[in-house]
């Protein structure tokens, strides 16, 4: 096993380096990630949970289909990063730990990640999850399976079991209908963000300035669904294949920073790619959900933080995105 560490900066950063520099090296091939076999990279956002990453990184290790593994810390507590270091070590993968120095959220940390895949891996396909996805041992070899017999994937994710499909309303932004396949491909609008697979191909297409996957603007929640359109628009297909599970039971971070992302998101997704008249109308819509949930606490849904909602269309009417408010949290 080896494991290199990296300070890796974000898009936006001054380039910084220290220990074993892929960036500077001259040959890249020879400093990245040669385990046997491998066809996938699997790129995992951590911050501040080893515990949880030891049980994803075990079902990793013991994948039927072999990985490379790239791990971006989101500045982490240092007594977290050192176990992050120490499980790294000790897994009989090769990995990279990428350290950007701040908490850039899942798809700004996820583009650090794709970037370096880009620029010094060869397997043909990326993987993206969170710190605590549970992928199943068999799962990666099953949608391989799969995708080796459709090309014209471009983008891919693994079955999380709740019977549903992602879709997209040009008015509401993201839903999700009642499945009709129980095992095998299903197109899909978008990709969920507990296991993604993309092809090279579909992400030196669909990739925005300086090789970036994920519209930053998001942070966390619905960059899936504007990176699904973008797909879909330049011919790429999209689907889950049923049958390869993942799990992921953690919720994170906090409900008020759910809501907020989930709103305000969810606005910029519908404005973005549907127009001025869709976006005004979700705007509204969001604005009325607020006062409903406050004036009949009954019939709000499951998640419901009025302050978060409140920020949600201050933000977006100031077109201010990025992270959430540290209230919030």
């Amino acid at each position: 096993m080896r494991l290199q560490r990296e300070w890796q900066p974000s898009s936006t950063s001054p380039v910084a380096s220290s220990g074993n520099d892929l960036a500077s090296s001259p040959n890249p091939s020879s400093t990245t990630s040669s385990f046997t076999g491998a066809r996938v990279t699997i790129v995992v956002i951590h911050w501040n949970d080893p515990t949880r990453f030891a049980d994803a990184l075990d079902l990793l290790e013991r994948s039927t289909s072999p990985v490379r593994l790239v791990v971006v810390d989101n500045a982490s507590e240092p007594n977290h990063v050192a176990e992050l270091t120490r499980l790294l070590e000790a897994s009989p993968l090769e990995t990279t730990l990428l350290e950007p120095g701040a908490n850039l959220g899942f798809g700004p940390g996820a583009n650090v990640g794709v970037r370096h895949w880009l620029r010094h891996d060869t397997t043909e396909w990326v993987g993206v999850i969170p710190h605590d996805a549970q992928v199943a041992t068999d799962t990666l070899a099953t949608m391989l399976e799969v995708l080796d017999r459709r090309p014209e994937v471009g983008l891919a994710c693994a079955d999380v079991g709740d019977g549903c499909t992602p879709v997209i309303d040009p008015y509401l932004g993201g839903l999700v209908l009642p499945s009709e396949v129980t095992v095998g491909w299903e197109t899909a609008a978008y990709p969920h963000g507990t296991l993604m697979l993309a092809r090279r191909g579909c992400v030196e297409e669909v990739a925005l300035t300086d090789q970036t996957l994920f519209d930053e603007r998001y942070f966390a929640y619905v960059e899936e669904a504007d990176l699904g359109i973008r797909a879909r628009e330049l011919g790429w297909d999209i689907g889950i294949v049923r049958g390869a599970s993942v799990h992921n039971p953690f919720m994170g971070p906090g409900q008020a920073a759910r809501d907020y992302l989930q709103q305000r998101n969810t606005m910029l997704l519908v404005r973005e790619r549907s127009g001025w008249w869709p976006g005004v109308f979700r705007f509204w819509l969001t604005a009325y959900q607020l006062v409903q949930g406050l004036a009949r606490p009954s019939v709000r849904p499951p998640m419901y933080v009025a302050k978060a909602r409140l920020y949600a269309l201050a933000h977006h009417a100031q077109r201010k995105y990025g992270p959430p408010p540290k209230s919030l949290f």
